[in-house]
């Protein structure tokens, strides 16, 4: 069977380190897969027998290591076939409007983030300016990543008493449209979300890890609350893998 397989390099484990080598193997696996090693052109896994060869541990080691993987639903098994990648859905997008944050919880990932840059400017492009409906914003630049492996870069721009009461908060754990709901009692309606492809410049690749040139995910995103307000424009860019929007289309009758 022809594997996408082996990285040749040597697999990033510490047998003397005071992590668990189970969970070492999980967090190299679940990286590697993503990058298109450890499974074949169709998405199946090397078998747990391959697994223990390439990382020198048991098939004991490698089960305990697969589950988690595979009860978070990053994989699948099936009967006389093997264990396949399913596709990185951390956002299924079906109209349910979610963070990052909610999102990575639910795909089983540690959401995290780094803060870039924050504060009031002036400066910004003029449609950030009509769309939020403030001549001055406050602007959040931060690194996200699942499982501290960096997976997006978020711009996010606010209307400056909304970014006012942001400045003071945990800005690399918050859950921020269950801050606007729960403690500055936005009511949350709608948002438009547009996704593009976008190619990583050097500062971007840097940033991810990734390298210049690589296709990336790109989405623009307006939220607005029950009286029309803007209450936050986002604009991310997302490295591919961990990421899917699938979204639900109706046609009208006659047409």
């Amino acid at each position: 069977m022809s594997r996408q397989a082996l990285s040749p390099e040597t697999p990033r484990i510490d047998a003397s380190s005071k992590v668990p080598l189970h969970i070492q193997i999980r967090d190299a696996i679940r990286r590697d897969a993503l990058a298109g090693s450890l499974v074949d052109p169709e998405g199946r896994l090397m078998t747990e027998a391959e697994l223990g060869a390439h990382f020198g541990v048991s098939r004991v080691t490698i089960r305990t290591a697969l589950k988690p993987l595979v009860d978070e639903g990053m994989f699948s098994r099936e009967r006389g076939r093997g264990t396949f990648l399913r596709s990185a859905a951390v956002e299924n997008w079906v109209g349910r409007l979610m963070g990052f944050s909610e999102t990575m919880r639910e795909a089983g990932y540690a959401a995290g983030a780094r803060i870039l840059d924050k504060g009031m400017i002036n400066r910004q492009d003029a449609e950030v300016s009509e769309k939020l409906a403030e001549r001055a914003v406050w602007h959040l630049h931060r690194l996200r990543t699942a499982d501290d492996i960096p997976v997006a870069i978020e711009h996010a721009f606010y209307p400056p008493d909304i970014g006012l009461e942001l400045e003071h908060r945990d800005l690399e754990s918050i859950m921020m449209y269950r801050v606007f709901e729960d403690d500055l009692g936005l009511t949350i309606h709608e948002a438009d979300q547009t996704i593009g492809a976008v190619v990583a410049d050097e500062a971007t690749a840097r940033l991810l890890g990734i390298e210049p040139g690589r296709a990336l995910l790109s989405m623009e995103r307006l939220t607005v609350s029950t009286s029309g307000r803007a209450l936050e424009l986002l604009r991310s860019v997302y490295v591919p893998e961990y990421f899917r929007f699938a979204i639900k289309l109706a046609r009208r009758a006659g047409n």
